[in-house]
């Protein structure tokens, strides 16, 4: 894909720059709210919660600022994807929770569907040429 104009391209960066920090911001809050938050994995039933909220931090920094910087974005996108899969219905399982907590859990559940779908038009650019990326792991 190439972009036909350098307004399409400052949209992309616009695009690259929201997302991404919205999502580096949510793994970094994985490791300064740690505690709290592999208290909730662990009522989620997540094995080895103390282990998996560190990692799934780092999957999230790593694909946020991917994403930002142009840094092998495609498997940034590509781990971002497999992370929304996996991680979104076992954390926001609106379905199995009582009724007032249910719209807190529907609202979580789809801004995850969200930034999967974001996610899935990241890894659909692919390796083609990001404009204002570092171009690490482009071609």
């Amino acid at each position: 894909m190439v972009l036909e104009n350098s307004i399409s391209a400052e949209l992309l960066l616009a695009g690259r720059i929201l997302f991404g920090l919205v999502i580096a911001f949510t793994g970094l809050n994985h490791f300064l709210d740690a505690e709290s938050m592999i208290g909730y994995a662990e009522a989620k039933g997540v094995p080895a919660a103390s282990l998996a909220i560190p990692v799934s931090g780092a999957v999230l920094l790593f694909g946020g600022l991917g994403i930002v910087l142009g840094v092998f974005p495609v498997l940034a996108a590509a781990v971002l994807v497999v992370f929304f899969v996996v991680v979104t219905p076992k954390m926001h399982d609106f379905w199995n929770v009582p009724e007032d907590q249910k719209q807190g859990e529907i609202n979580s559940f789809l801004k995850n569907v969200g930034l999967l779908g974001a996610s899935l038009v990241f890894l659909a650019l692919g390796v083609s040429s990001w404009p204002y990326a570092v171009n690490l792991g482009l071609f």
